[in-house]
């Protein structure tokens, strides 16, 4: 006995016909009346009693009409259940602050549109800082810019975000093209994260795959803070085009570095497969799905999905 049987039946019953049944059900009269014969034969008894004008339930057929509706409310409980525990409890989610300037609000919006039982935690903290959470299992997912994270731990590439020299107009050699190259400005003065960003290690392999040396004039780890320098007129500051996104176009310039392979790769890392709750991997889901919505309207400047 399958549960489309009881439900074909149910809905038979109350039509009063076949055809009409058939017809609400999305299905040919023929296969519906096979799958009541089938019931039938497994029941050994009459269920249906045909007249010239539909159906009716003989006495058997009502005794079973009764059980069979309250078979089905029984197994339609059961099913929300699941799904509402499977789709509630705590995740924790992790971002580095460039990241989160452009993607935790559109991706918070979107988890609790989807899942508003799901209780999000996110962190925003350095990348480095966030693997280490991860390993201390104080995370279940987290954005990261190295591949490093753990043995233990998934981590796959999400997308690739170009750099771009960021700085005020008013700032002296803020250069006036579109594109520039490392080695032209080397004298403009920078300001930067130190040392224990990824970031920062990025931008220095670049530096010395071209040849030259920055003019790093102070460190600032943190992105409001290094931001206001940088609008003020201060120096400028080498960065994905996120940690831009909550300035004003009118406030300061960008300026795309076009020395071959100066981009930071987006991992997504989480706990092991085994380790995710139901929830976590709804998450998980949400994250990517928001991430792709953002780069195909645009919303991610200089950010292209890794091709797999």
């Amino acid at each position: 006995m399958e549960l489309r049987q009881l439900r074909y039946f149910i809905r038979v019953v109350e039509l009063g016909s076949m055809g009409r049944a058939a017809a609400d059900l999305g299905v040919v009269t023929s296969a519906l009346s096979q799958q009541i014969s089938r019931l039938e034969g497994e029941l050994s008894t009459r269920l249906l009693r045909r007249t010239t004008t539909g159906v009716v339930a003989t006495d058997a057929g009502l005794a079973f009409w009764h059980q069979a509706q309250l078979a089905l409310r029984h197994v339609d409980e059961a099913s929300r259940a699941a799904q509402n525990a499977r789709m509630s409890g705590h995740v924790s989610v992790g971002f580095a602050p460039t990241t989160a300037s452009v993607l935790a609000l559109a991706f918070m919006s979107s988890l609790r549109a989807r899942y508003p039982d799901i209780r999000l935690h996110l962190v925003e903290s350095l990348s480095g800082n966030l693997a280490a959470m991860l390993n201390a299992r104080q995370l279940d997912l987290a954005i990261l810019f190295e591949t490093n994270a753990g043995k233990r731990l998934t981590a796959t590439p999400l997308l690739h975000e170009r750099l771009f020299l960021v700085g005020s107009h008013q700032l002296a050699g803020m250069p006036k093209v579109n594109k520039i190259h490392l080695k032209d400005i080397g004298t403009l003065p920078l300001v930067m994260p130190s040392g224990t960003h990824g970031l920062r290690a990025v931008v220095t392999k670049a530096f010395t795959q071209a040849k030259c040396e920055p003019n790093i004039v102070a460190e600032i780890d943190g992105l409001a803070t290094l931001m206001d320098v940088v609008r003020t007129g201060l120096a400028a500051t080498i960065q994905p085009g996120a940690a831009a996104s909550r300035l004003h176009g009118s406030e300061v310039r960008l300026v795309q570095v076009a020395d071959k392979g100066v981009r930071r790769t987006n991992l997504l890392a989480s706990l092991p497969e085994d380790e995710l709750s139901p929830a976590a991997l709804a998450t998980r889901i949400v994250l990517r799905d928001v991430v792709r919505e953002l780069l195909t309207g645009s919303h991610w400047l200089g950010a292209s999905l890794h091709e797999s």
